[in-house]
């Protein structure tokens, strides 16, 4: 029950915290008096969502990567020679991704003012 209570009051938070900046976002789209104020609040978000979506699930994979890696080789060490490589290059993939996301970003807010 307790645990239901956390994760309740952590999306509630979450909720009025993403609305609330939408409302500021949209003041301040109002106040300048041009149409691409919007325009411009779609590529922020598009931005933050690339790069933030991009490092969790980068963690993700890396995180499973390296645990089942590791699991294999405690299982057998011998064949530790034979797992590490192919754990470093999924590892050095997995973080490319992440790197391309984040230079997209880069990339759209670039275009923003």
């Amino acid at each position: 029950m307790r645990r239901n209570l956390k994760v309740l009051s952590t999306l509630l938070f979450a909720t009025v915290c993403f609305f609330a900046s939408s409302a500021a976002f949209a003041a301040d789209a109002a106040g300048t008096g041009g149409g691409s104020g919007s325009r411009e609040m779609g590529l922020a978000i598009g931005a933050g969502l690339a790069i933030g979506l991009a490092a969790l699930g980068g963690g993700l994979g890396q995180g499973r990567a390296a645990s089942a890696a590791l699991e294999g080789i405690s299982r057998n060490p011998q064949a530790s020679g034979k797992i590490f490589t192919p754990m470093i290059i999924a590892l050095a993939l997995t973080e490319s991704l992440v790197l391309l996301a984040w230079l997209i970003a880069n990339g759209l807010s670039g275009k923003i003012g």
